[in-house]
């Protein structure tokens, strides 16, 4: 990637993020814009994020591929992982080569390779020391991020933390686990409605998602109100790349 094109498409993703700290805006098409874009600019191929939820567990909200998700989904059962030390500590973590140096994750590890993933670099979403949640991008190749690139990453995650934590959101402990619990529930009810999509129109999980989403952005709905009409089927997103009418309430 060039240069130009790398500082441009920095430039566009801060201009993206700041636009969320002044307008309302989707949580989790946020974060999955996050992961996305965080990939294509750090040249990593899949990315993951996870938020705590209100009883202090780590939750899986955003993926860029169902190899990520599996690899999440995996550490979290397992306990073990980059990502949740990352988040205990609420410093990054950057593995160079899974299979060499990740001993002291060995389940992680295993279940990383045989998702075809050999490095990884997990950056905390922090806000003033309350960290929320970490942002997990994966590499097909070995090798550790420039600390440049840590850097981006990590600036990036703390300007989308500001957008998720809004001011008004910060002042009430009460605010900030309902908003992150209202994210919680939306990615159950994605998932759902991936699943109806899949099994419905023989989509694969990543098409299914990337059909709610443009569906949601044409209608100007959120993803988890998209979710909610698939599950009901009162929403048809087979033709979101058509103008689709937003549906009655």
């Amino acid at each position: 990637m060039t240069e130009v094109t790398r500082e441009s498409q920095l430039s566009a993703a801060f201009v993206k993020l700041a636009d969320t700290l002044v307008a309302d805006f989707d949580v989790i098409d946020l974060l999955h814009w996050l992961v996305e874009e965080c990939t294509t600019i750090l040249d990593t191929q899949a990315g993951g994020l996870m938020l705590v939820d209100p009883a202090g567990e780590l939750q899986l909200v955003a993926s860029t591929s169902e190899e990520a998700q599996l690899v999440e989904v995996f550490q979290l059962a397992a306990g073990e992982g980059p990502c949740l030390d990352c988040f205990r500590s609420g410093i990054p973590i950057t593995v160079g080569d899974i299979e060499k140096t990740g001993w002291k994750w060995p389940a992680f590890s295993v279940e990383a390779v045989r998702n075809g993933f050999h490095s990884v670099h997990s950056t905390p979403l922090r806000l003033r020391g309350q960290v929320i949640g970490t942002m997990n991008l994966f590499s097909v190749h070995v090798g550790e991020l420039a600390p440049l690139d840590v850097a981006v990453a990590q600036a990036l995650a703390d300007v989308a933390t500001i957008g998720i934590l809004q001011e008004r959101s910060i002042r009430s402990a009460t605010l900030v686990a309902e908003q992150l619990q209202h994210a919680l529930d939306s990615r159950i009810l994605i998932e759902q409605a991936k699943g109806v999509l899949a099994a419905s129109n023989g989509l694969s999980m990543d098409a299914a998602f990337s059909a709610m989403r443009a569906y949601a952005r044409n209608a100007n709905l959120t993803l988890r109100k998209v979710a909610g009409g698939v599950i009901d089927r009162t929403i048809d997103v087979t033709g979101a790349q058509n103008a689709a009418p937003r549906p009655r309430n």
